[in-house]
């Protein structure tokens, strides 16, 4: 096998299953807000700003 033939196949796992795969990846991450067990921590985050240094003391 000569190197050029192996960046050919490199090249073509890349094109198809690298393509896949990122697309896999990135509708995960963008759904990931979205989980039902995250509405608690999405709230908490949103209200942080809001937090006084001074709260419950």
């Amino acid at each position: 096998m000569s190197d050029h033939s192996t960046y050919e196949a490199l090249r073509h796992l890349a094109d198809s299953w690298g393509l896949l795969t990122m697309l896999v990846v990135f509708v995960g991450l963008s759904l990931w807000p979205f989980r039902p067990g995250a509405r608690r921590h999405n709230h908490d985050a949103a209200n942080l700003i809001f937090k006084d240094e001074n709260d419950g003391q």
